[in-house]
């Protein structure tokens, strides 16, 4: 059974909150306009320049008004990007940024290689999932943040870094002399064969090239006899309005509208639709989504939801109906500007409604949860093709309500035990892993977790001063064989053999495996979904 944590869950949709969602799309430069008002702007720019008590810098008076404006607008989706905050944005849209190739996490106090991506100059120099990197450019990572080793290991291609590694088995580090290259970081990040002919593709997020990753893929597993398709849209915050047109696209028939935007700027009001006809038009299929769903992937599953040609199961995404525009002001700033609202081909804007943003949170807790607390309005009552009921407001709602699991009450009274000291519990688990995977002891991939080693965990977050009552492990000893499981399978086995060992617990998942491995095609996917009680299952106790 799936303990996918309601922390987590609720961390994917804080994601989005904190991001606010991401839908771009490009714009033109914005005409030269004259206010109003604009000489009033102007003396009262040149009093305070100068005759405020303490001395401003002109261009910091500048800077106060675009952000009074900005904040004035009271829009989180809008914002004035200065050059960190524009190279972030730019290589979210793009995928794209200068560095080495390496995905990281902080273990035991030193940065840690989770897996290095596939042709980059990490892999290609050998670096292996597991090694700890212990310098960059002779200084020591201890006590590195994730943040702060970014930041050292990105940079501009070309130039060189050098990096010391600890490697599990090896007595002395091994040093490495690395030249940065253009690294495009792919966002179908997963895509394998699962059981019975079921093929599995994980998008986050939508980026520029996301339409040909999707589409590679499935041509992949295509070929390699799938017969059904999950598509996996969980905690994908968005990204360009082209590129979730073009995934759409995909999987609609020519001339099927995907999604049209409103706004009242020219070119801002127009409907999207279908280009080409779908390769795989027989294809069951299930799109998943939970609360971190949000824009360009709330128009990937509101599209394929309404042309009948995709189940949804999950729970209601984030519910961000706006449209942003982009505009690059000067070098390496730019100016992100809500200038429409989409709906989805049914006429239905899933914008939630919300007076704070502390309210939109609110929401969207509830929904991973599995209790919307937005209530349907009767006047937002759509059909599918097909003649099935959708709502309008409230983010997208899935077809099939399906929870992830969360955290068992023994299972949260561990945690709250542990406190202060769940870090060094992440700590314990990675280091026993890296061992494990150092003794050669573990040779299958489908391995059990023994008593034994659950009971090493423990005695070593004892060790680290963990404060543990008998009756508190013993109410988590199914958590710590888990966690264990995960973590060995990464290190030991590589990123498909952690995943697939999670999607054997994973609810949503095993719910939609159930319907596609049975439907013969879209339509009996639907017909098949209806008696399922997969639904709002409670939370185990």
């Amino acid at each position: 059974m799936n303990r996918q944590r309601i922390l987590a869950a609720s961390g994917l949709a804080i994601v989005a909150l904190v991001t606010g969602g991401w839908l771009l799309q490009h714009a033109q430069q914005p005409r030269r306009s004259v206010y109003q008002q604009a000489r009033m702007f102007d003396e009262v720019l040149a009093h305070v320049a100068d005759y405020y008590v303490d001395s401003l810098d002109e261009r910091q008076l500048y800077q106060m008004a675009i952000d009074g404006l900005i904040s004035q607008l009271q829009d989180p989706n809008s914002g004035f990007f200065e050059a960190a905050d524009f190279r972030s944005l730019t290589e979210q849209i793009s995928g794209d940024y200068g560095g080495l190739g390496i995905q990281i996490d902080v273990r035991d106090g030193w940065i840690t290689v989770v897996a290095p991506l596939p042709d980059t100059p990490a892999e290609r120099a050998g670096i292996q999932t597991g090694d700890q990197i212990i310098a960059i450019d002779g200084r020591s990572t201890e006590g590195y943040k994730s943040d702060q080793a970014v930041t050292e290991l990105r940079g501009t291609p070309g130039t060189a870094v050098e990096i010391m590694v600890r490697r599990v088995g090896m007595e002395q580090p091994l040093p490495f002399s690395l030249k940065r290259a253009r690294i495009h970081f792919r966002s179908v990040q997963v895509a394998l064969m699962l059981d019975g002919g079921v093929g599995y593709v994980s998008l986050s997020p939508v980026s520029s090239s996301s339409a040909a990753e999707v589409a590679a893929a499935v041509k992949q597993l295509h070929d390699q006899g799938m017969r059904s398709l999950i598509l996996d849209l969980r905690g994908n915050p968005g990204g360009t309005l082209d590129q979730g047109v073009a995934v759409s696209d995909l999987f609609l028939d020519r001339g099927a509208e995907i999604v049209s935007t409103r706004g009242r700027a020219p070119g801002a009001t127009q409907a999207y639709r279908d280009d080409a006809p779908q390769q795989w038009p027989a294809l069951p299929m299930v799109v998943l989504q939970n609360a971190g769903s949000a824009s360009a992937a709330e128009i990937i599953a509101g599209a394929l939801q309404d042309h009948d040609r995709a189940l949804v199961i999950g729970t209601a995404s984030f519910g961000k109906g706006s449209v942003q525009s982009f505009w690059r002001l000067a070098p390496e700033t730019g100016l992100k500007l809500t200038t429409g609202r989409w709906y989805t081909p049914s006429g239905r804007s899933i914008q939630r409604r919300y007076a704070t943003e502390e309210e939109h949170e609110a929401q969207v807790m509830a929904a991973v949860r599995g209790r919307d607390t937005t209530a349907v309005d009767s006047n937002q009552v759509y059909r599918t093709d097909g003649g099935r009921t959708v709502y309008g407001g409230g983010g997208i709602r899935p077809d099939l309500l399906v929870l992830a699991d969360t955290f068992t009450t023994a299972e949260r009274t561990f945690m709250r035990a542990l406190g202060a000291s769940i870090p060094a519990y992440r700590d314990v688990i990675a280091s026993y892993a890296l061992e494990l995977k150092s003794t050669g002891a573990v040779t299958d991939p489908q391995f059990t977790v023994s008593a034994a080693q659950v009971d090493e965990v423990v005695r070593r977050l004892t060790d680290r001063g963990a404060d543990l009552a008998p009756d508190v492990v013993s109410g988590a000893r199914g958590l710590i064989t888990q966690d264990l499981g995960y973590e060995v399978a990464r290190y030991v086995f590589g990123r498909d053999a952690e995943f697939r060992r999670r999607m054997a617990d994973d609810r949503q998942v095993q719910a939609a495996l159930r319907l596609v491995r049975r439907a013969r095609s879209p339509q009996e996917l639907f017909t098949l979904a209806v008696p399922a009680t997969d639904g709002a299952a409670p939370q185990r106790n």
